[in-house]
């Protein structure tokens, strides 16, 4: 089993993800590419301390860049969009 703090990258914080944690109790975060849903469940659960009701994913591939002549391409990337049981919460900015 992989190390929970390799798989969770960062907390994803923008508009919907706020909109998100206060309407559907959902929180967003940037995961490895690598990682399934049943790997994030146990690393939210395991850092966080809460219950998580489900996981989805969206992988996202990396944009091409360009440099003069040269074309590489961004890493690829995934979202993992966790849905907590009624009544957890999750505190990214120490209750700010």
């Amino acid at each position: 089993m992989k190390e929970p703090q390799r798989i969770i990258l960062a907390p994803l914080v923008t508009e919907k993800s706020t909109l998100l944690l206060e309407k559907a109790n959902q929180v967003l975060f940037r995961v490895r590419p690598d990682a399934n849903k049943i790997e994030v469940k146990r690393a939210i659960e395991t850092l966080f301390k809460v219950k998580v009701e489900k996981v989805r994913m969206n992988r996202y591939l990396g944009k091409l860049r360009r440099v003069g002549r040269n074309v590489g391409r961004l890493p690829q990337w995934k979202k993992a969009y966790v849905t907590l049981k009624e009544g957890d919460k999750i505190e990214l900015f120490g209750g700010a």
